[in-house]
């Protein structure tokens, strides 16, 4: 210890007069990555002005370029004009559907929530504040356009992405509302939508929009409605439509058929599940131009699914873990069965252990009564999975089903296709069934990044224009992760970190931008979008 201070040079800038003042400008940019944005900015900030705020800037804009590529922003324009009168000014409309459209991707959250986020937590570009009235209104209004709208807002993504809509999917989800009791029966034609009181005939369908029916949650208990969305083989969602939570699958593919009959669409091959699957379906969506790829259930028992079963032939490795072997047993069907040996692994396991467990079960029931075995073959009956194996006596006692086992062990990993078209290949059909899992991926985002659910809504109208308004917000997602490679949530995760600063000085107010990183840099590239103004806006104080 020397008993006093002894300075150490962290840096030498050398003498002022030879100072590079760029190379010290680029020190500063560099130090400046490793802090927050709201930090950054700050410590960057000349003496004589006031850091006021920072907000997330990034996601709100890319979000806003691609809007306006798709010429949404001008698409509000003109279906919001009426056929004759005065023309409105669509502008403050359509930046509040932006921006509740953004929030769903974003921030989801309920209607007064998002507008304190619009107003408060995050940069829309020509909308600086809203209200939760306002946020109606706007929804009131998507609700009146929706038809129009869908249709030309497909037209310009296909323009965009050069889209040659060849095979076409179709699932249906549904989502809950935590009510006491379900929405009054109103009259409805087959569509699902409400009838005025002169359009209501006495044979007028009667349900209420919010009501009990098969839950895809596991939620029987609470009134749902039912979702239905189209899909590209990319996963650009196409449209979306609502039905009451009692409706059908079997009959709803019909509908969505006839609506999209006008769209400019090439050939259609429609991809569907098994719960689509009627003789009536499969002749609807053959109508016109069109032809189908439905799965077919491999329990049905019906002859030409035991016939295809049952034809002997050779599988052809067509993916990894995927064989596909076509038999012919129809004039007009083709029927091609697919094997995947790592699910069936998968069953063959899951299948040991319920008999393990129905083993268990079972044992020493010889001893109960004829009702306490009663009782439990009940609760058995319950659980599809357990009943399948098991089988009861002429005198009533509880017995493994190994006949049963062995015809499950020829379905281990199996699946039935049913497909229309003449042309396609076994492994076209395959493997354009195979991408019917976009559509379930466009539910779970749907349901876990957009936040479907829980719906704050409670009118009929504005619960299908929120759903509207989340289909936006996937579309926009979606277009973002095919041009980009990447997942949203990594995505959201970056473009959030660029904040727009505010500051305050004696000459006015000035909005300015974080310096972009390299990860944000190469985002806006693969998307085409420009890299946004350093300064958004400059404010001078007043005289």
């Amino acid at each position: 210890m020397k008993g006093r201070a002894v300075p150490k040079v962290l840096f030498t800038f050398g003498r002022e007069d030879d100072l590079d003042r760029d190379a010290v400008r680029r020190l500063v940019a560099s130090l400046s990555k490793l802090l927050e944005p709201g930090d950054a900015l700050t410590a960057t900030a000349a003496p004589d002005l006031e850091f006021t705020s920072s907000v997330p800037f990034g996601g709100a804009y890319v979000l806003d370029q691609l809007w306006r590529r798709l010429r949404i922003d001008q698409i509000v324009g003109r279906v919001g004009q009426p056929k004759r009168g005065r023309r409105r000014d669509m502008t403050a409309t359509e930046r509040v559907l932006f921006a509740l459209v953004a929030n769903r991707a974003l921030a989801p959250s309920s209607k007064l929530a998002a507008a304190e986020w619009i107003t408060n937590d995050v940069h829309i570009d020509g909308l600086a504040a809203t209200g939760e009235q306002t946020c109606y209104r706007a929804m009131d209004w998507l609700h009146e356009v929706t038809g129009d709208l869908e249709k030309q807002v497909f037209d310009e993504v296909a323009d965009l992405l050069n889209l040659e809509v060849d095979l076409l999917f179709f699932d249906t989800t549904s989502t809950y509302f935590e009510l006491e009791e379900p929405d009054e029966p109103v009259a409805r034609d087959d569509t699902g939508r409400k009838l005025d009181g002169d359009q209501a005939g006495d044979d007028a369908k009667q349900a209420g929009f919010r009501t009990y029916g098969k839950s895809k949650d596991s939620r029987d208990d609470l009134p749902q409605i039912v979702i239905g969305m189209a899909v590209t083989r990319d996963g650009i969602p196409v449209r979306c439509w609502c039905w009451p939570g009692n409706a059908s699958d079997q009959t709803l593919i019909r509908q969505v058929k006839d609506e999209m009959r006008d769209w400019t669409l090439s050939k259609i091959v429609w991809v569907a599940d098994r719960g689509f699957s009627s003789a009536e379906n499969r002749r609807h969506l053959r109508k016109g131009d069109h032809a189908y790829i439905i799965g077919e259930k491999l329990r049905s028992g019906s002859p030409e699914v035991q016939a295809a079963l049952s034809r002997q032939g050779r599988y052809q490795d067509v993916a990894e873990n995927m064989r596909v072997k076509e038999v012919r047993i129809s004039d007009t069907d083709r029927f091609v069965i697919c094997h995947n040996p790592e699910a069936a692994e998968r069953d063959r396991h899951m299948r040991e252990q319920l008999v393990a467990q129905l083993t268990d079960l079972i044992a020493d029931t010889d001893k109960l009564s004829d009702f306490k075995r009663g009782e439990l073959r009940g609760r058995i009956a319950d659980k599809p999975g357990l009943n399948r194996c098991l089988r009861a006596t002429p005198v009533g006692k509880l017995r493994i089903d190994q006949a049963k086992i062995k015809a499950e062990e020829n379905l281990d990993g199996k699946y039935l296709l049913r497909c229309s078209d003449p042309h396609l290949s076994a492994e076209d059909i395959a493997l354009g069934y195979k991408q019917l899992l976009e559509v379930e991926r466009g539910w779970r985002d749907m349901k876990q990044i957009i936040d479907l659910r829980p719906v704050y809504h409670r009118l009929e109208e504005r619960i299908r224009a929120h759903v509207i308004l989340c289909w936006l917000a996937l579309l926009l997602i979606r277009i973002t992760e095919t041009t980009t490679g990447s997942t949203w949530p990594q995505i959201r995760r970056e473009l959030d970190r660029l904040h727009l600063g505010t500051f305050t000085g004696s000459t006015g107010t000035f909005q300015q931008v974080t310096a972009l990183t390299k990860a944000q840099r190469d985002l806006l590239a693969k998307l085409e979008i420009p890299v946004p103004k350093q300064i958004v806006a400059l404010q001078p104080a007043p005289c």
